[in-house]
């Protein structure tokens, strides 16, 4: 295994195309790196990293982040403007057929998406700013209340968030590709040395039966992500048979890969973003000077703790919903059936058209649900590994392997056919 991948990095230095994107996305991910620990001095610093340190759903935040929440820098918004406005776009395709018909058009149709996306996350980093600077003012660590200084934030951040999605996008010309999923691996990869840091200074601490189960678990969870992440149903496609001028064509048969885990990471994305409610509202009413309020905002705080078991069923429910939700729009059975009719393929057994759809509707719905189970127990498994080992600086969470992954698996098959392809290309 070893000299395989010796042999694939040699590879990729061996060819300049390659040589140069590897070194661009390196770069990038450096600037990251950079721009994370320059921080808008208008917050108190130290005790914001305490208060991340000592809340785990914040510190999940942060480590998702790649730590420019508790740096409070000017990425601090990163990229989730864009991945919300790619998501919006994606449920107004499902509702207006014009961009439905722009998203399967060509280069300059999605470029045009693309344009839009761009320009809808501009409103999106705005009030993304202004949410982040009423929690940190209502925790009373904003050094500097004005208007003028808030506006200067605000636009500092999205200037931030704004950059933060040009270079992903640069990953995607120059680099190697999926710029947006980069810049999250380059965040949380960021992130793991810290947390193994935390683990290892309470070491004489945590007895060794609990380090041997972290350690049991952290390969099951990685074992478990490979798998669920290239586990695929393969449906049988056949091709007619057609015969022209004497010679007969069509006729092979292929198949079909529909994954387990259509939606990837996104609905535990969503999740986060409603489970993110309660807490904030929770802290907004302790400020206030009604007692009843205060008493409301008291039990918020307290069942929405990240081990509390309302906590968990939540957010188990909501990912488990979420990602049935995320499967109907990843994956338009109507859209595959039409095109495997106009291509003259079809399913042995099942008639073209509607009969396709429906059977398709059907596999997906059943593989959703091991998909769905899978991606609900990860996103709740940084708690539950916190309730069994009782390590509350246990820092990796699932969401984050999954992402991590994902990642380097596209990634090295993307990799894999570039080298082919230059190889071809040599030959030819």
């Amino acid at each position: 295994m070893l000299e395989k991948f010796t042999k694939k990095i040699q590879a990729i230095f061996a060819n300049p195309k390659l040589k140069s994107k590897l070194l661009f996305t390196l770069g990038i991910f450096a600037l990251t790196r950079v721009l994370a620990h320059i921080p808008v001095p208008v917050v108190d610093l130290d005790q914001l990293r305490y208060i991340f340190a000592s809340n785990q759903f914040l510190n999940f935040l942060n480590l998702f982040a790649g730590g420019t929440l508790a740096n409070f820098s000017i990425v601090a918004v990163g990229i989730s403007p864009y991945i919300t406005a790619s998501i919006i776009m994606q449920l107004l395709g499902m509702v207006f057929p014009k961009i439905k018909e722009m998203q399967k058009e060509g280069e300059a149709s999605r470029a045009k998406l693309n344009q839009y996306m761009r320009i809808g996350s501009v409103p999106i980093a705005v009030l993304q700013s202004i949410s982040v600077l009423a929690l940190l003012n209502s925790q009373g660590l904003l050094l500097e209340v004005g208007l003028s200084n808030i506006v200067i934030v605000v636009m500092t951040l999205v200037a931030g968030a704004v950059l933060m999605m040009w270079l992903g996008e640069s990953i995607n010309e120059r680099g190697l590709g999926n710029g947006i999923s980069m810049i999250l691996l380059a965040g949380i990869i960021s992130q793991i040395p810290s947390g193994i840091g935390s683990v290892v200074a309470l070491l004489d601490t945590i007895p060794l039966m609990t380090l041997l189960v972290v350690a049991a678990l952290l390969l099951g969870v990685v074992w478990t992500v490979v798998f669920m992440n290239e586990a695929v149903r393969k449906i049988q496609i056949q091709y007619a048979k057609r015969i022209r001028g004497g010679r007969q064509f069509g006729g092979q048969q292929t198949h079909l890969p529909i994954k387990v885990n259509v939606a990837g990471v996104m609905p535990i994305i969503f999740a986060v973003s409603l489970m993110m409610l309660p807490d904030f509202i929770g802290r907004m009413l302790l400020l206030a000077s009604n007692p009843t309020l205060v008493s409301i905002g008291e039990k918020m705080t307290v069942y929405f703790a990240t081990t509390s078991p309302v906590y968990l069923v939540s957010y188990f429910v909501l990912v488990f919903a979420f990602s049935y939700f995320s499967a109907m729009i990843f994956f338009n059975a109507q859209d595959i059936a039409d095109e495997l009719k106009k291509s003259g393929a079809f399913m042995p057994g099942i008639r073209p058209g509607n009969a396709t759809k429906k059977f398709l509707e059907f596999v997906v719905n059943r593989i959703t649900f091991a998909g769905a189970l899978f991606l609900a127990s990860l996103a709740v498994l940084p708690s539950l590994a916190q309730l069994i080992t009782g390590i509350s600086s246990l820092a990796v969470g699932g969401t984050s392997v999954l992402i991590v992954v994902s990642v380097i698996l596209e990634t090295a098959k993307q990799l894999d056919s570039q080298l082919l392809s230059l190889n071809y290309e040599k030959y030819s």
